[in-house]
Order: C-alpha cells, then structure tokens, then sequence
C-alpha cells in the first residue's frame, strides 16, 4: 500500500498591517505649507522699506522652508512608496490632482528664497547651485503639470457642470512662478544667447500661464454667480485667484529688471514699459478681487468655517502681490505701492502664523492626518 505523506493545510495569513499608515492621506495640498513658508521669507526680503531686524526674520524663515521642503518630499515619496493606490486616486480625483501643480511651486520657492535670503547664510556659490537645481525641477514638473492635468481633467476626470474651483488654477500658475523666479538666474548666465535665451524662455512661460488663466477665470466666477458662493471648506481657495495676478505682475518686474543685460534696444527699454502698462491694471483687479475674497471669507466664518488646510491659500497668492506691489513702487516711484506692499506683507504674515500654528496644532492632535471629509454638497444659495 502506497504511503502518502499527509498535506498540512497553510495558516491562513491576517491581512498585513499597512506601512506607514499615517501618510496615506498626506496629498499634495501639503506642498502649499513649503510655499507660503518660502513666500515669507523672498516678499520681506524684497520689501521697499527697511525694518530693522526683518532680513535676518526672513533668513530663519527661508531654513525653516528649506527644512519643511526636504520633510514633505519624504513624506509625499513615502505615500507613493507605501501608498500607490491612494496617490492614483489623488490622480484621478479632479479635486485633488491639481494641487500637483504645489510641487512645482514649492521647489520654485525655496530655489529663489535661497538666492534672496539664503545666500547670506550659504553663501552666494551654494545657494546659486541649490537654485538651478530647484529652479530646473521645477520648471520641468510645473510645465509638465501645466499640460498633464488638464489632460486628465478632460480624459479621466468626469467634472460636473458649474463645479469650477479655484483650484484648477494651480497647474497652470505653476509656469508663471518659473517666469517670475527666472530673473534671479538671467545675470548668472553668459551674455549674449543665453540670457537672452532664459529671458524670453521667462516670457514664454508667462503668456503660457497668463492665457491658460484667462480661460479659467470665467468659468469660476460663473461657478460662484450661477452656484452660489463656494463650500465652507472650500472658501479660502477663492484667494488662488491672486496667484496669477500678482506673481504676473512680480514677473514683468523682474524681468523688466534684467532685461537690459539680456536683451538689446530698444526691447530693453520696451520691456520696462510693458511692466507698468501690465502691472498697473491687473494689480487694480487684484485689489478688486482680494475685497471680493475677504468678503466672502468673512461671510463664511459667521456661518461656521473651521480650519482646515484650505487655510495655506491665504498665504502664498497674497505674498506674490506683495512682491508684484514691491517691483510697480521701484518702477513707478509711487509710495502708494510702497505702502500697499508694507500693508499686504503684514497681511501675508499674519495669515501665515495663523495658518502654520493651526496646522502644527492638527498634526500634534493627528487630526490632519486622518481621512478628509468631503464638503457637504450645495443644494441651496444662501445669503
């Protein structure tokens, strides 16, 4: 009789616990905390009044920036590493993918802080080579992102009519921050081609982001005339608006700036004007449109709008108008923007120190670790 060895039946193994488990919800929102942190430190620098004491504040800034970058880059390569199938639906969330335009910004930011404030404590050298290395990522990832999700957004992403956000913005206002931190490079180059090369690369990237928003405004203002005003969660967004206006208007500054050893005549002296033609009129809209947020923003705190970070977009958009004001009061000479520029950085910190104690606080507490909640859905405008 044949002898059969007996067959044990495996254990059936427990499900796995999940590796890190605390950075699954860790989205690319959170690159917003890098930026306005970043903003901080470049708008005071660049401020055209001297307090004393401010530049060495804005040099502990910028470390604290460059140290909330490397953080957050490990932590967003951890949720894709231990989380892949949170990040693909992050990709396909239309509520979520764009904020991978932060990404961009983020490494842009740091890049030109470090040139602004960060080469006093480096040294001009390093933080040369630390900014063409963020400045290059960067512009990769932000034109990258510019082209790949609205691509999404019209393939996989199903949007329904009359749900534009502000924050379809970020990818395409990701090119016009790489516009506007260019400058900061153009006189590191050779002169001749290249300058000029980076220059009108500069400008190219601004009429990219500067269209790309003028197809989208509308449809978010006839989101917020037709559907009424925004979920409570979502109402800080609304200052996204700002990014485009102010870091366009900081753009045609600062490039107008270089321009004269880049470019030849009478284009040098062309661009000049053009920065006051262009700032002038869209800063007047950004004004317009800050009174309209705040607005808002105020209307949804009476009804009960709690933190939530949403909160960091009044930072970053509000500091690229600080620095769009600081380069009309150099090329116009008028104190008004001198003082608008001293009144938005005051703004510009303030929301920041609250924004950032807020989310310390949730992150002691977990609370903004855990899974987000979806806004309640508006079924009725409300006045």
């Amino acid at each position: 009789m044949a002898i059969f060895p007996q067959t044990q039946q495996a254990p059936v193994p427990y499900p796995a616990a999940p590796r890190l488990p605390h950075l699954r919800h860790v989205g690319p929102n959170w690159y917003a905390t890098v930026m306005g942190t970043a903003i901080v430190a470049s708008a005071g620098a660049t401020l055209p009044v001297h307090v004393p004491g401010l530049r060495g504040a804005c040099t502990v800034v910028w470390a604290l920036a460059t140290v909330m970058l490397a953080v957050v880059l490990a932590a967003r390569a951890g949720h894709w590493a231990a989380h892949r199938d949170q990040a693909r639906t992050h990709l396909l969330d239309p509520a979520v993918a764009p904020f991978y335009g932060c990404l961009s910004m983020a490494l842009l930011a740091v890049g030109g802080s470090s040139m602004v404030v960060g080469r006093d404590v480096i040294g001009h050298g390093a933080a040369l080579a630390l900014d063409v290395v963020l400045y290059t990522a960067g512009t990769v990832i932000g034109l990258a992102a510019a082209v790949a999700i609205p691509y999404l957004m019209v393939v996989r992403h199903r949007v329904e009519p009359g749900t534009a956000s502000p924050v379809w913005l970020l990818p395409v206002v990701a090119p016009m921050v790489s516009a506007a931190l260019g400058p900061l490079l153009v006189p590191e180059l050779p002169a001749g081609q290249w300058r000029e090369a980076l220059l009108l690369a500069c400008y190219a990237m601004f009429g990219l982001s500067l269209l790309a928003t003028l197809v989208m405004l509308p449809l978010i203002f006839a989101r917020l005339v037709h559907q009424g005003p925004l979920p409570l969660v979502l109402t800080p967004t609304l200052f996204l608006v700002l990014g485009p206006l102010g870091q366009s208007t900081t753009a045609v500054n600062q490039l107008a700036d270089v321009a004269p050893g880049a470019i030849g005549a009478p284009y040098d002296s062309g661009l000049a004007v053009f920065a006051v033609l262009y700032g002038v009129p869209v800063m007047g809209f950004a004004l317009m449109w800050l009174a309209l947020a705040v607005a808002l923003v105020v209307r949804a705190v009476r009804n009960g709008m709690t933190f939530s970070m949403t909160w960091w977009g009044f930072t970053f958009p509000v500091g690229t108008c600080v620095t769009g004001a600081a380069g009309l009061a150099r090329h116009t000479g008028l104190t008004a923007y001198t003082w608008l520029a001293v009144a938005l950085y005051v703004l510009l910190v303030v929301a920041w120190a609250v924004a950032g104690l807020r989310t310390l606080r949730g992150l002691v507490s977990g609370a903004l670790l855990a899974a987000p909640q979806a806004p309640a859905p508006v079924t009725a405008r409300t006045r």
